[in-house]
């Protein structure tokens, strides 16, 4: 048993820190459920969140840059929205990057269709309904913890940000970067995912063929919804990589 005050064990320490970049509404809000569960299993997590004023692809970056670790090892998580955010930032391999985590994400665009609906995004109505938003985020995996953390997020997110944020996904392609990535990369899937489809995934594949890929069921928010599961997933992959335990 360690005293109040005492280092921490290390092993603890020697794991790397978390850095979670958020899906599209930025506030890290629907991180609370993994972090709990990152914590539970003896890791540090950063969450950052993206003020509502930062909607394009490099402004995300040029944040999250700042507030990378310069002093320990560290793997970089982007869910969703912040995929292309994470994968500008390895391919400028910083300092005591151990690796890349991608959950629910892409590389460019994963519904080139939206690219024909882009012009109606001024149009579409401030507040999607929760019902809406379950059924896409969440399904059957909808839980009333869940509920009331989504309720707290969206008055948080100004409904200019929400729809600039997806006009950046629209025209987001990180795929001439992904050349440059220098370190392994894991790709977190859900099986039941009603944003992102299995192409996405497909063509990150196709680009890095040694892709670490972790299918588990659940919706497009896995993170929220398998915390335990996924934190399994990462501390399995970490497991795989010299030095990054």
């Amino acid at each position: 048993m360690s005293l109040p005050g005492s280092d921490p064990s290390p092993a603890r320490a020697e794991r790397p820190l978390l850095v979670l970049l958020p899906g599209l509404d930025g506030t890290g809000i629907m991180f609370g459920p993994f972090v709990a569960a990152l914590e539970a299993a003896g890791f540090e997590a950063r969450v950052v969140r993206y003020p509502p004023a930062l909607v394009s692809y490099p402004a995300c970056a040029h944040f999250a840059r700042t507030l990378l670790p310069r002093d320990r090892p560290f793997l970089l998580l982007g869910e969703s929205f912040s995929g292309p955010v994470a994968l500008a930032l390895a391919a400028e391999a910083p300092e005591y990057l151990v690796g890349v985590a991608l959950c629910g994400t892409f590389a460019k665009n994963p519904r080139p269709g939206l690219g024909r609906l882009a012009p109606l995004l001024p149009i579409l109505p401030n507040r999607l309904p929760a019902a809406v938003i379950r059924f896409l985020l969440l399904g059957r995996w909808a839980t009333e913890p869940l509920m009331d953390l989504l309720r707290a997020l969206v008055p948080q997110v100004p409904a200019a940000t929400v729809k600039a944020r997806l006009r950046a996904v629209v025209a987001v392609d990180q795929t001439p970067l992904l050349g440059h990535l220098r370190v392994p990369v894991l790709a977190l899937v859900a099986a039941r995912d009603r944003l992102v489809p299995p192409s996405a995934t497909a063509w990150l594949r196709a680009r890095l063929p040694n892709l670490d890929i972790t299918r588990l069921q659940g919706p497009h928010w896995l993170l929220q919804t398998r915390p335990d599961a996924c934190a399994q997933a990462i501390e399995a992959f970490l497991g795989r990589l010299p030095n990054a335990r």
